[in-house]
């Protein structure tokens, strides 16, 4: 049987694929500093810059490190997204 959304258990310590949206622009030679993550930006309808972060991270700690970089730059948070569909 599957877990339900509401029992599904995250592992703290191993390695998860993520997508992290944030409203504004990120060129892509950040991708280094953020754990390799890939760099995509697109503009909404608004003409807003929205940019998407994506691929996997070590652990919850390397998460946070790519959270606090973006935080740090300015950029507002409009997801994060675990992707691993365990």
């Amino acid at each position: 049987m599957l877990p339900s959304e509401s029992e599904k258990r995250y592992s703290f310590d191993r390695p998860g694929n993520y997508r992290i949206r944030v409203e504004g622009f990120l060129d892509k030679k950040w991708s280094a500093r953020l754990g390799g993550l890939r760099i995509t930006t697109s503009t909404r309808g608004d003409q807003k810059s929205v940019t998407v972060l994506e691929g996997q991270v070590r652990d919850q700690s390397e998460l946070t490190g790519v959270l606090n970089t973006l935080y740090q730059r300015h950029l507002t948070l409009l997801s994060v997204e675990h992707l691993n569909g365990d």
